[in-house]
This record gives structure tokens, C-alpha cells and sequence, in this order.
């Protein structure tokens, strides 16, 4: 049986789950070890924008080297006895592992986006974000290697026409639906279809909501039950200078794609985000990242909240569900037994159907966003690094849409 605490300061008063083994790559995060601090920096020196934070008696490298973080016993059951964590591409600078991750179950393979608007990217205003895809056979392959860069083949897909700076995407009758946030103010962001196989040849779904452009589109997911469209729309585009001042509301945004209808699902966010609903389709999660607006505003939210979802398909009774300690809360998806999971900015955060923190995927960078990709299999976006996790927990996926 592995040891669960190691050097932590409170280990005559282990947790109860220190019966149960725990895997070769994971470790367990003792809370209570660092409730009391013997000094607490300001805020000026330490909040959401300072690297992760590593708690007493561990070391970053330490952090790294067992990624799954046990914060409850939950989480066991989440990651089995076996999972694998591996490396499989990097870049020196360019940001091309960033969002919009989509497992094409057909070919499995698995499609995402470089980083739109941001200076090492050189992508936004002058040149689109990029769409890329690899191949899972290859990661499966490697999954046993902690490092495997270098051999996995990650190939750029030219869809044409080019979506315009995509950086949210889901399965969609077995095509991908893209968010597209646009480029600058002639070309309005959208909900834009793609083939996943060549000639990768698009089509505009949804442009405008009554001759008004959007503002920026960011994520999307579709309703388990009725199947409508739901997106959030913030104003990123403008906060990294590819788009002009928004015309409407930041907001969720619901679209029936047979009536054509587009109303609005919710509203009073600053920066809404990361989207996805429960299994039964009856919640709905969506991340505010207003604390990054226009620069670091330590003020403004970086949360989960949760609606619940009626049988008309409509949201009341929002309440907020998590918060997160290392930067933003950005891709939000469930797993089938409706675990909810965030990319955050030190990795992958699950969280209980009740909102209590059971354990990490520790990247100990940012992990904008992350999917599961069928079998247990997680791809994560680390921007210039690309990761692959294997565990016990399904992602849950609408069959019909594959």
C-alpha cells in the first residue's frame, strides 16, 4: 500500500482514505496540511495570475512527477488503479494546443485549435487560428512514456473556407461545430460546420442574431435532450485586438438549428466561457473568466456556475459551484456519471456532482481546455504543450451527434 501523506505537516491526522491504495502516478493532497500558514503574502504578490502554488513539504518538480492529485477518495474511483499520463508534443513558443478539442470517433482522431489573438501565436487580426489533429492510435501507443514528444504526428487541417479564429468546438451529426470568434469588424463571428475528412470544406450555420454581429464567440455544447445549440459569446476578441467593441450583452446564447430561432439562455456575466450540461441534460455549468477582462481584474469571478436546466429547455436557479484557486476556470465538460471537470491554470480540476474538489490532473501550466476522446482517454490542451491521460472515468457525448 503506498504511502498517502507523505512529508506533509499534519500526518499524525492522515485522511481516511489512507486505507486505500493509491497509484504509482498519482498522489494525495492532505487539505488540512496547510490550513494554518506560518505567513500568508498579500494579494499583490500572490493571486489567481502567480504560478501554482505548492503547498508545504512538496516541490513543483514533485507536483509533476505524480500528476493525479488525490484530494478525496472519490477521486480514485475516478482515475482506477493504473492511470498514465503522458507528454506527447510541444512547441518553443507557439500556442497551437489551446481549445476546441473534438474526438472524431469515425477515424479516431482527435482535432483542436492554436490560441487565437495571442503575439507568439502571431494569429487574430492578420492571420486565423489554426486547426490541428492527431491521430489517438499513436498516442495509445506511447501511453506507458512519460515523454513521448516526437512521436506523435500533429498535422494542420486547412479547412476551407477557413473558420475564422475557432476556439470553441463540439460534435455535430458527424461533422465538428466550430465558434469561430472572427476577424476584425468585417468578418462576424459565427457557428461554423466542418467535414473532418478532406477537403475539410466548412459551412456557416449561425452569423448574426438579427443583423447584429456577435461578439466573440467562445465555447458551444449541445442539449442531450432537445438538441439545441447553446454558446457563450464574451468579448476576447476584443481584449486580444481582433475585434471591435461588442454590440450586444456577454451572454449564453441558445440556437434551434431547425426553426432557426436564437434567443438568449442567460445573462450577468462578465466574461461567460466554458459551457456543458449534465448527462440527464437537466444542469447546465458555465465558467465566468471576467477576473481576465482587460488585463487582471481580481475583483470579478473565476467560477463554475450551475443552472438547472427545465423541460422547456430554459435555466433558473443559478448558484454558483466552484471556484478555482490557480488562474481561470476555462473548458468545462462532464464525465457519464456527471463528475464535472475544468481546464484551470494548473491543469484539470473534478469536482463531485455537489461541487466539492476531489482531485486535480496536475499539468503545473495552464490547461485552457481538454476532452474526453472515448475508452477512458483524455487529450489536454497545455498551449505549448499537448497531453494525454488515461483513467477509469467516460466522458459523456450525445451518440446521435458522433
Amino acid at each position: 500500500m503506498a504511502a498517502l501523506l507523505g512529508n506533509s505537516v499534519n500526518a499524525a491526522a492522515p485522511p481516511p482514505l489512507q486505507k486505500r491504495a493509491v497509484p504509482a502516478q498519482a498522489q494525495v493532497i492532505n487539505q488540512k496540511s496547510f490550513n494554518v500558514l506560518p505567513e500568508v503574502p498579500p494579494a499583490v504578490d500572490y493571486n489567481a495570475s502567480s504560478p501554482p502554488w505548492t503547498p508545504l513539504n512538496f516541490t513543483s518538480q514533485g507536483l509533476l512527477e505524480k500528476p493525479f492529485h488525490v484530494y478525496d477518495e472519490e477521486f480514485l474511483d475516478i482515475i482506477g488503479p493504473n492511470p498514465t499520463f503522458t507528454i506527447l508534443a510541444q512547441t518553443p513558443k507557439d500556442p497551437i494546443f489551446h481549445e476546441a478539442v473534438v474526438w472524431y470517433k469515425p477515424k479516431d482522431e482527435v482535432f483542436f485549435v492554436q490560441n487565437a489573438g495571442n503575439p507568439d501565436a502571431g494569429t487574430g487580426l492578420n492571420k486565423s487560428a489554426a486547426i490541428y489533429k492527431i491521430a489517438l492510435k499513436e498516442a495509445d501507443a506511447v501511453k506507458n512514456e512519460r515523454n513521448a514528444v516526437g512521436k506523435v504526428t500533429v498535422t494542420l487541417v486547412p479547412s476551407k473556407p477557413e473558420v475564422p479564429n475557432p476556439n470553441g468546438a463540439t460534435q455535430y451529426k458527424g461533422q465538428i461545430l466550430f465558434a469561430a470568434e472572427g476577424q476584425g469588424p468585417k468578418i462576424p463571428p459565427a457557428l461554423i460546420v466542418m467535414n473532418p475528412v478532406e477537403p475539410y470544406n466548412t459551412t456557416v450555420l449561425l452569423n448574426n442574431y438579427f443583423g447584429r454581429q456577435f461578439n466573440s464567440l467562445n465555447d458551444l455544447t449541445i442539449h442531450p435532450v432537445n438538441k439545441d445549440i447553446y454558446f457563450t459569446d464574451p468579448t476576447y476578441g476584443l481584449s486580444n485586438n481582433f475585434r471591435p467593441a461588442g454590440g450586444l450583452q456577454n451572454q449564453v446564447w441558445r440556437y434551434n438549428d431547425v426553426t432557426g430561432a436564437v434567443t438568449v439562455a442567460a445573462d450577468g456575466f462578465i466574461m461567460p466561457n466554458g459551457i456543458t450540461f449534465s448527462p440527464d441534460g437537466k444542469f447546465v455549468y458555465i465558467t465566468d473568466t471576467g477576473i481576465w477582462r482587460n488585463g487582471l481584474e481580481l475583483g470579478n469571478p473565476s467560477s463554475v456556475y450551475r443552472f438547472n436546466v427545465l423541460p422547456d429547455g430554459t435555466f433558473e436557479n443559478r448558484k454558483t459551484f466552484a471556484f478555482v484557486d490557480t488562474n481561470i476556470p476555462d473548458g468545462v465538460h462532464c464525465d457519464s456519471k456527471g463528475n464535472v471537470y475544468a481546464g484551470a491554470g494548473d491543469g484539470v480540476y473534478v469536482w463531485n456532482p455537489s461541487g466539492k474538489l476531489i482531485g486535480k490532473i496536475y499539468t503545473g501550466r495552464t490547461a485552457a481546455n481538454f476532452q474526453f476522446v472515448g475508452g477512458g482517454r483524455m487529450l489536454i490542451m497545455g498551449e505549448t504543450q499537448l497531453y494525454y491521460a488515461t483513467l477509469k472515468a467516460e466522458g459523456f457525448f450525445v451518440e446521435s451527434y458522433l
